[in-house]
């Protein structure tokens, strides 16, 4: 009896041991009390308080000091084991790959950029695309004007040929004018150097050393990633590319970065509007300096930024790295929160336990979720629409939807002319699943947009809002983006209308559907 007790015991440890190897593995940041590493914990209570008071919807946040975690939450139904759309923060990957591929001399910055596309030039090289360089590229002072980003992607397959043509209007290096198809040429340059995808070519250098897995990134028609946008990673991984850089390029004590770049690469380069008065560049984290493919914050930070509110914020001051996931349209009301209620929070020492507000704030992390409409007495309502219906020609190429409630769930299935969809929406609640059906997305006009991701995770929930009217709305949970369905009925006959969050209500698709 004895020996069986301890044998059990050994057993037990054995697999307390396994399960915190396992832990430890999936988390590469020590956790930490923020008193302890001079960070109130009232004061991350009191942003995340202004955060569900304010017009931004926040899906996820890390906070690191010295290295260290002190807060992390994600607002359900988003979660830590799911990527994150990370828009232009790629950028700051793609520009890190071009570091990389300068510490193994496959280029230089002073190289100009026609030198590696020599069967793509114009027939006729201009004084200023002779001159581009991949320095001015990669601090957006390409020289074109206006920024031929969305009409080139969505109107052309060979997007290194179309950046080429465009006319380099000012000299390159004077001004600039944010341009992401600028880099996505960044992205074409490693390509052609290195053989290699940009996200492949990180891979062993960036991504492994630094623990980061599941990563994948859009390409175009050509098979090279986008470069300008399109990587998608987790919140943690934000983290981690930010406390590298913290670091200096130095990652568990060793260079990861070439030696110099991460200081170069996070240093103004050029000033967005310098003819501004200071009133107003001093209001404002979009006029402190554009470096290499990253932005000058207020304070002496820096950040790479990605649309609607991606964040990775690098305070060296405070030896701290924020990184945050969200849906704003108002990118610097939510960097304001930051400045107004974190900025204030890091001490240089220490602070006294405060055991009570470090719970709360423990707690309040814990049950971060999005408003949900409230839970349906379902009746007769659900028989209305309790069928299928034909959809008239549209844009959208709709062919029909069909509704089938089952409990609590609703299931709909929509065909287009070409596929058929299976959603799931869950009353008062989340129902979770996958789709083939693309998203709403900023660059999802772009030829070859969501080419080679796998199938997009989805919540839905749905409800009533009178008899006659049922509100679907879809959450693709590794976006910032939520589409809404609004379908009435009219005896046989529906109206769907369609809103993509990001349009903030200001537009929508209505479509015409009748009962079969």
């Amino acid at each position: 009896m004895q020996y069986k007790k301890v044998f059990t015991g050994t057993i037990t440890l054995l697999l307390f041991a396994q399960i915190a190897v396992n832990a430890q593995s999936k988390q590469s940041f020590v956790k930490s009390i923020p008193e302890g590493e001079g960070v109130s914990s009232q004061a991350i209570n009191q942003f995340l308080d202004a955060v569900g008071k304010s017009k931004n919807e926040l899906h996820s946040i890390i906070i690191l000091r010295h290295g260290k975690l002190i807060a992390q939450g994600w607002w359900n139904p988003y979660g830590p084991d799911l990527k994150h759309t990370l828009y232009s923060c790629s950028k700051s990957f793609t520009a890190t790959a071009i570091g990389f591929a300068i510490g193994e001399k496959k280029l230089t910055v002073n190289d100009k950029v026609i030198s590696f596309f020599p069967e793509a030039v114009p027939a006729v090289v201009s004084p200023n695309l002779a001159a581009l360089t991949v320095k001015d590229v990669l601090s957006m002072s390409d020289g074109q004007d206006p920024d031929p980003t969305f009409s080139h992607v969505s109107m052309d397959s060979d997007w290194v040929k179309s950046f080429l043509s465009v006319p380099v209007v000012y000299k390159p290096g004077t001004t600039f004018l944010y341009n992401t198809l600028g880099t996505y040429m960044l992205s074409a340059i490693i390509q052609k150097v290195t053989g290699q995808k940009v996200i492949d070519y990180l891979k062993p250098r960036l991504f492994d050393t630094l623990g980061i897995e599941g990563m994948d990134w859009e390409i175009d028609p050509k098979g090279i990633n986008t470069g300008g946008w399109g990587l998608r990673l987790k919140t943690e991984d934000m983290a981690k590319f930010g406390q590298l850089f913290l670091q200096k390029g130095k990652w568990d004590g060793k260079q990861i970065l070439p030696m110099g770049w991460a200081e170069d690469a996070s240093t103004a380069k050029i000033i967005q509007h310098p003819d501004y008065p200071q009133s107003k560049k001093d209001s404002s984290d979009w006029e402190q300096g554009y470096c290499y493919q990253m932005w000058r914050c207020r304070h002496n930070a820096f950040r790479a930024d990605g649309a609607f509110g991606q964040y990775i914020i690098v305070l060296p001051e405070q030896d701290a790295v924020i990184a945050i996931t969200a849906e704003t349209a108002d990118m610097q009301d939510e960097i304001n929160l930051v400045w107004k209620y974190l900025l204030p929070a890091f001490d240089k020492n220490k602070l006294p336990d405060n055991k009570t507000a470090a719970s709360a704030l423990e707690q309040k992390l814990a049950s971060l979720a999005l408003a949900l409409p409230a839970k349906n007495a379902l009746t007769s309502t659900t028989e209305s629409f309790n069928k299928t219906f034909s959809i008239e020609p549209n844009s959208r190429l709709f062919k029909s939807i069909a509704f089938d409630f089952k409990g609590d769930l609703c299931n709909v299935t929509l065909d287009t002319d070409t596929m058929t969809y299976q959603l799931g929406f869950g009353n008062g609640a989340w129902q979770k699943g996958e789709t083939t059906k693309h998203g709403p997305s900023l660059v999802g006009g772009a030829k070859a947009s969501f080419v080679g991701l796998p199938p997009l995770k989805i919540a839905g929930s749905f409800s009533f809002t009178d008899e006659y009217t049922i509100v679907l709305q879809l959450r693709y949970i590794e976006s910032p983006h939520t589409e809404k369905i609004i379908c009435h009925l009219d005896g046989n006959n529906l109206t769907m209308d369609l809103e993509n969050s990001f349009d903030y209500g200001t537009k929508k698709t209505t479509l015409k559907g009748t009962a079969q």
